[in-house]
């Protein structure tokens, strides 16, 4: 089994936020693959499918971001799987709005989701796409950013993303994550 999991925050007040780039893919996956997310589980919204015969999870943590490795670590304890089967969608202000870029594995970069993956799984080698909300004005707050919808003008292109992250999450489960990386990196 596959393991998709987007991070963001739940409620309606972070729908559309810059934060929930991964539960905006999720809901992607969850569409075009006709897999229903609505099961709480592992403290999350989970759904259980197949992308062209794979095996596949769906995983929307529901313990806020910064607490995110709390219900992930559950998921992999429950089916006895491993940091190597699953891929983390997230936001990252490191990026321009818009644009992916995929990991084998790294340091959180500030990201307090990913620092809670880590803290849980006790390992910084697991697969992530990350799509790129851009950075705040100076003198802005990062948290107030984070936390804010995309503009008129950003939608359009962070809808792409999104869509484009989906989209390497459904190929991963089908091949290798090197694949799909130089696949998906090599898009501006």
């Amino acid at each position: 089994m596959k393991v998709i999991i987007g991070l963001g925050n739940p409620g309606k007040k972070y729908e559309d936020t810059r934060h929930n780039a991964g539960f905006m893919a999720i809901d992607k996956i969850s569409d075009k693959w006709n897999i229903p997310v609505q099961q709480h589980k592992f403290r999350a919204i989970v759904g259980e499918g197949r992308i062209e015969g794979e095996k596949v999870l769906l995983v929307k943590p529901q313990t806020y971001m910064n607490l995110s490795g709390e219900s992930v670590i559950e998921v992999l304890s429950f089916y006895k799987l491993t940091p190597d089967d699953i891929v983390v969608i997230y936001d990252d202000l490191d990026l321009p709005c818009g644009q992916l870029r995929l990991r084998l594995k790294g340091s959180a970069g500030g990201h307090n989701g990913i620092k809670s993956l880590i803290q849980h799984m006790g390992t910084q080698e697991f697969k992530r796409i990350k799509v790129g909300i851009g950075r705040p004005e100076p003198g802005r707050s990062v948290s107030d950013y984070v936390l804010q919808t995309f503009s008129a003008a950003e939608r359009p292109v962070i809808n792409a993303a999104v869509e484009q992250a989906a989209e390497a999450a459904a190929m991963w489960t089908r091949e290798p994550f090197e694949l799909v990386m130089n696949r998906y990196n090599s898009r501006k």
